[in-house]
């Protein structure tokens, strides 16, 4: 909890008086910071300068405002018209006076109110440049510009690490050192985007800046951390107070249009070089060698990543490289268990039967529903159960286990990268340094006293006003779950309806027409089904991303970290139920609970439960996975790429009058999209959503991480595309990890295992299938005198008394088919005339229990296999925990000693003032 302390309030707010009045002292520079104000205390006080008192806004008159400067005509310049001071920051808005529709009132209070928030800036040591704009002489740009105390100030109090040396310690040579030709032609060439030196580093304080490694105070602070402070800044300063409530930061300005847009700026124009020689040109070479897609191929410049756009954005990149990785190696094995069951499929004893024209051709099986499905032979699924074999076959089951212990590998190794890169890019002890969120420091007007501290804190509701939050918002949530099985219960609906259509409309189609053939009733019904399936999902996905942010938004997280862990939680959760609810019912309900043709089960008291194929479930889930994961990737790609291209182009032919002028960089990167105030959660939710699909129905579609392997090459340069040509630069954040996605990627995992589990032995039918062939193919309950498949269609259908239907005018309602004595039907139940007619008989019972042995032997061999992996694997590798024990060492023991030499050196001049005090006093008495 943030502590803010009255008595240093005071004190502060009675220097922001001094300010006011104009009585600053000579030897002080205006813009800078108050020398004897703590760094602790700047956060505290951060917005107190111009209004510090209720009242109206307007009443203050004695604004300070940035000067207008014309532009000096250099298109790629990066600094104020000085050419010293550096552009840290941008802020775009309307000059009301020029606006078409001016509304006198609400401009005036919105000048008012951007007066003040500048004003505020410049007294808390920012330095802005007005310039107005080329092309729209309405639009005013502001450049923000930080000094160097000012960096220095809220280094401190942001507590950024920077260099103190460089890093002396030696990496070792790679194992593979025989493959460096390999890994040569994957990486990017050196030459062209340069190795980053490495130092060792420490959380800055001004009154140790000898012991920081300043080599040039220019580039001290790169770009990047430059724009992080100042954007800290900017979120934190107040523009009103009104009636005991603070108004302050810049998301709240540019969300009320007082500012259209608040941006850093890129160094240069992504297919050519800055003419400004000092210019790094990274987006450039981001551009070139990662964006580009020549570069498809090659490894990431991880390392420039992080220091163009931060570590939030270096760690999503290195997350989703190292992910696509992985997934090579699932991708080649589904693609051998595909192609064995591809080549193994004429040898398929059970679809031959079903294709026979002497065993299928004669099978008459009872209609599917009431009144209008007729009786249909078992051929006309002739060409569904041979799909059937390709992915119900024993490779799927190989596979299927293969990914349970190839989840828990890609997530145990992913934890030693991660580990890997938080020593490299100095974010191990991340979560000391991270600050509250301004909205969260805004409600905090609840005074209680720290049982720890003994000292007042502030915090924004009571224990029993964060209940009702809480509550609230679980109550939120739990309504819009309940809303999606809702739609999906609609969508049940919809099948068991359109079913009677389709069988209506195909019921007078020779078993032998072409479009019978490959369009049966319950394929038609699966597809129509998906495609509504995936509408109503991608509907509900749009609302609920607003309702979750308002819902997260009224929790009030603290950190930025704890605000997206919330959200990511409250999407994912939401998405889950949305995407694999579907799923789910076809896998685990569909065909499971029909009764039999003479008392079937109805739905609703209605609708008569569907069945599945004669062949089960499993190729109608295949269908469902793929149409939603295309489907899906088709939709993303389309709002990625096409929507900012198609926006951006508009734009410039908006602009095309204005095409001749020269325009500046700001300029330039104001007329790019915005990325959106969430970032890449949208990116990382799209993956994780992925990553199910891959996981938790990979036993039903082994095909899965092939496609997800080429969506995610082409995502990576997707991504990188569109953050260096379409949208404008993103302010640099810290992240140590990839957040609350990791718990839920365990999550899965352990999931994973069951429901591939269950789809092997109750949606596919490999377990009735081994049944039968080592139990009921031979004596007692076979005639054949060796293991065999044949006459497994036969025994696995039931027979059923067409005189037994309930209602008798049900019993042949398509006279022209022949008058049917029996029908079969999919169930494992004795025949009439057996003193048990219609229970379930000895085979149903043998299946049940094959299937809960084979779910309890498969979870337990492939936990224990995914616990002892890790067990072995450890998060952190040794090679990287001395490293991070090393750098410690070396740092304490260098600021350590820097601190001795400080205080010998100080202790040196005080014995000499000593001594020649002493002397001054002696030599009197002495003469």
């Amino acid at each position: 909890m943030p502590v803010i302390k009255r008595g240093r309030v005071q004190v502060y707010e009675k220097i922001s008086r001094t300010v006011l009045k104009g009585d600053v002292p000579a030897s002080r520079p205006f813009l800078t910071p108050h020398p004897h104000l703590p760094s602790s205390l700047v956060l505290e006080n951060l917005g107190q300068t111009i209004i510090s008192d209720l009242g109206s806004l307007e009443s203050q008159q004695d604004f300070r405002t940035p000067e207008f400067e014309e532009f000096n005509g250099k298109s790629d310049s990066l600094f104020f018209n000085d050419g010293q001071r550096r552009i840290d920051f941008v802020l775009v808005y309307e000059d009301e006076s020029r606006k078409e529709t001016n509304k006198k009132g609400t401009n005036e209070k919105q000048r008012r109110k951007r007066q003040a928030y500048e004003s505020n800036l410049i007294c808390h040591g920012l330095q802005l440049e007005a310039t107005r704009s080329v092309l729209d002489d309405k639009l005013v740009f502001v450049k923000v510009h930080a000094p160097w105390e000012v960096l220095c100030t809220y280094a401190e109090v942001m507590h950024i690490k920077l260099p103190l040396k460089p890093n002396d310690l030696k990496n070792q040579s790679s194992a593979f050192g025989t493959l460096n030709w390999f890994t040569k032609v994957l990486s990017v060439d050196e030459s062209i985007i340069k190795p980053e030196q490495e130092f060792f580093t420490a959380p800055f304080e001004k009154n140790r800046m000898n012991d920081f490694y300043i080599v040039d105070r220019d580039a001290f602070f790169n770009p990047a951390t430059r724009s992080r402070i100042v954007y800290f800044i900017l979120s934190r300063v107040k523009y009103q107070v009104m009636n005991n409530v603070s108004k302050f930061g810049i998301n709240r300005l540019v969300n009320s249009g007082i500012y259209k847009a608040a941006f850093p700026l890129h160094d240069c124009k992504f297919r050519r070089q800055s003419e400004d020689p000092s210019c790094p040109n990274e987006r450039y070479l981001l551009y070139r060698e990662w964006a580009h897609p020549r570069s498809i191929y090659k490894k990431q410049p991880l390392d420039l990543i992080r220091k163009y756009y931060g570590e939030k954005i270096g760690i999503y990149f290195a997350w989703l490289g190292y992910y696509t990785q992985m997934l090579l190696l699932a991708a080649v094995v589904g693609v051998a268990c595909f192609l064995y069951g591809y080549l193994n499929q004429d040898n398929c004893t059970w679809s031959k039967e079903v294709c026979h024209p002497d065993i299928g051709g004669k099978i008459i099986m009872c209609p599917q529903c009431d009144k209008h499905c007729p009786f249909w032979k078992l051929n006309i699924t002739c060409e569904s159960s041979k799909k059937l074999c390709i992915f119900d076959s024993f490779g799927t089951l190989v596979f299927a286990v293969f990914m349970g212990i190839w989840v828990t590998l890609f997530l145990e190794f992913w934890k030693r990268r991660q580990a890997e890169l938080e020593y490299e890019w100095d974010t191990v002890e991340l979560q000391q340094e991270e600050q509250a969120r301004p909205e969260y420091e805004a409600r905090c007007t609840h005074v209680v006293i720290n049982e720890i501290t003994q000292e007042e804190e502030r915090i924004p509701f009571t224990a029993w006003g964060k209940c009702l939050r809480i509550t609230l918002c679980a109550s939120a949530v739990f309504f819009w779950i309940l809303l999606i099985i809702a739609s999906v219960i609609g969508i049940i609906v919809y099948r068991l309806s359109v079913f009677i259509v389709f069988s209506t409309q195909l019921k007078n189609l020779n078993g032998t027409d072409p479009i019978q053939k490959y369009l049966t009733p319950q394929t038609a019904t699966s597809i129509t089904a998906s495609i509504i399936s995936f509408i109503i999902i991608m509907i509900l996905n749009t609302i609920y991303e607003r309702v979750a942010i308002m819902i997260t938004n009224f929790e009030l997280p603290r950190t930025q970290t704890d605000y997206e862990n919330s959200l990511t939680m409250k999407m994912f959760l939401f998405q889950f139920v949305n995407y694999y609810s579907s799923c789910f019912y076809i896998a685990f309900f569909k065909g499971k609970f029909v009764g039999y043709p003479g008392d079937p089960v109805y739905w609703l008291g209605k609708y008569r439960n569907e069945e599945c194929d004669p062949g089960g479930c499993l190729l109608e889930l295949t269908t469902q996975l793929t149409i939603i994961m295309g489907g899906k990737a088709i939709w993303n790609n389309i709002q990625e790429v096409l929507l900012p291209w198609i926006m951006n182009l508009i734009g410039r032919f908006h602009r095309v009058s204005g095409s001749e002028k020269i325009t500046p960089r700001w300029e330039q990167d104001y007329h790019l999209q915005p990325m959106g105030k969430l970032g890449l959660f949208y990116e990382y939710l799209e993956m994780i959503i992925q990553f199910g699909f891959v996981t938790l129905f990979v036993a039903s579609f082994p095909l899965a991480p092939l496609l997800a392997l080429v969506n995610n090459i082409l995502e990576i340069r997707v991504d990188a595309w569109k953050l260096t040509t379409q949208f404008r630069r993103l302010v640099p954040e810290k992240a140590q990890d990839i957040g609350a996605w990791q718990p839920i990627m365990q999550g899965i995992a352990i999931l994973a295992v069951v429901t591939n589990a269950m789809i092997i032995a109750f949606t596919s039918d490999m377990i009735p299938r081994l049944v039968y062939y080592w139990s009921f193919s031979v004596p007692p309950y076979g005639n054949h005198t060796s293991y065999t498949m044949d006459g497994y269609i036969n025994n696995t259908l039931s027979i059923f008394k067409v005189a037994d239907f309930k209602n008798k005018s049900q019993g042949n309602p398509y006279s022209e088919q022949g008058n049917h004595t029996t029908c079969r039907y999919r169930d494992f139940r004795y025949p009439p005339g057996h003193p048990q007619e219609y229970k379930h008989n000895i085979y149903y019972w043998h299946v049940i229990a094959a299937k809960l042995s084979f779910i309890i032997v498969m979870e337990h061999l492939i936990y224990s296999v995914k616990f002892f992996i890790s067990y072995a694997i450890p998060d952190v590798s040794k090679r990287t925990k001395s490293k991070i024990q090393r750098e410690k060492y070396l740092t304490q023991k260098l600021l350590r000693e820097n601190h001795l030499k400080d205080m010998t050196k100080n202790m040196g001049v005080i014995a000499e003032r000593m001594i020649e005090a002493v002397d001054n006093n002696l030599r009197p008495k002495l003469e």
